[in-house]
C-alpha cells in the first residue's frame, strides 16, 4: 500500500469510533507526531495526518498526488489572542492578509510562512526521523510545542495548500473574505468553545450560524451508525505499531526539560 490517512484521537474526547493513541509522557505526547510517524510508517510513500478535533467532509485522496519532496499544510492565522506572544500579533500582521498590514521594514525580513499542524501531508522516512530526533535535542521550549518544532524543521520544504483542507474556525470571523464554507473539505474545531462534544454556544463567536451549522455536521457524522468500526479486522494490541512500548523505545530522553505548553493545532 502506498498511501495512508492517519487520524490521531485526543484521549479526552468522546470519539467512540476512533483509534486512540495512548502516550505515557507529556513530552512525547507533544512531539510524538513530529517524530515517530516518520519511522513507524516507512511502508507508505505518503501520509496525511489529522488531529482528533478535525472532521473530513469530502474526499481528499488527491492530496496524495502532490509533488514529492515537500511538506504540505495550511497556513495559520495570527489574529487570535493565543498569538499575543508573537511579533506578528504585536504589529497586527497576518500572513492570511499580508496586504492589509505590511511587515515593518525596521523589523527586518518578514517571518517565514507558518502552517497549522492539525493537518499535514508528509512522506515517512528513516532519515527524516533521525534528523528530527537530532534537532529535538537542541530545540528549546516554545509556546506552541510540536507545531513550532515542525515549522522550524520543515521551513525550507513547506508548501502551503488552500485553507479548504484545514479550516481553522477563527478564519470565519477574522478573514471571512478568504472562506467559502460550501467548498471546505476539512474543518478544524480548534477555536475555544468549538469542540462539538462540549459545545454550548456561549463562548465568544460560538453563536454564529456558520459555527452552529458546522457543529451540527460533525454530530451528523458521529451519529451515523453506518460509519461505526465493527472491529472484525482489528489487530491485537500487542501487534499494532501504535503500542505504547514501541513509541517509548524509539524516543531518547531529551537533553533539556520541556515545559507544559498549549497546542495551536
Amino acid at each position: 500500500m502506498d498511501f495512508f490517512i492517519l487520524f490521531f484521537c485526543d484521549t479526552s474526547s468522546v470519539a467512540k469510533r476512533s483509534m486512540v493513541v495512548y502516550v505515557a509522557n507529556r513530552r512525547i505526547k507533544l512531539y510524538a507526531r513530529s517524530i515517530f510517524l516518520y519511522a513507524q510508517f516507512e511502508e507508505y510513500s505518503k501520509m496525511i495526518y489529522l488531529d482528533a478535533d478535525i472532521q473530513v467532509f469530502e474526499n481528499i485522496d488527491h492530496l496524495f498526488d502532490t509533488q514529492d519532496g515537500y511538506f504540505y499544510a495550511v497556513m495559520d492565522c495570527f489574529c487570535e489572542k493565543t498569538w499575543s506572544h508573537s511579533p506578528q500579533y504585536s504589529v497586527g500582521y497576518c500572513q492570511q492578509c499580508p496586504e492589509k498590514i505590511t511587515w515593518p521594514a525596521e523589523m527586518g525580513s518578514p517571518p517565514p510562512l507558518y502552517f497549522n499542524a492539525g493537518m499535514f501531508v508528509f512522506e515517512p522516512s528513516r532519515l527524516t526521523y533521525e534528523s528530527l530526533l537530532e534537532r529535538l535535542q537542541i530545540t528549546p521550549p516554545t509556546p506552541f510545542a510540536e507545531q513550532d518544532f515542525l515549522n522550524m524543521f520543515f521551513q525550507k520544504t513547506y508548501k502551503p495548500i488552500p485553507l479548504l483542507y484545514n479550516l481553522v474556525l477563527a478564519m470565519l470571523w477574522r478573514h471571512p473574505e478568504n472562506v467559502v464554507v460550501e467548498k471546505v473539505k476539512v474543518v478544524h474545531y480548534c477555536a475555544a468553545g468549538s469542540k462539538p462534544w462540549r459545545y454550548t454556544g456561549e463562548e465568544a463567536n460560538m453563536d454564529r450560524e456558520d459555527i452552529k451549522m458546522l457543529v451540527a455536521k460533525w454530530w451528523d457524522i458521529y451519529n451515523d451508525e453506518s460509519l461505526d468500526f465493527n472491529g472484525e479486522n482489528s489487530v491485537p494490541e500487542e501487534e499494532t505499531i501504535f503500542s505504547r512500548s514501541s513509541i517509548l523505545s524509539s524516543m531518547p530522553e531529551p537533553a533539556i526539560s520541556y515545559v507544559p505548553a498549549p497546542t495551536a493545532a
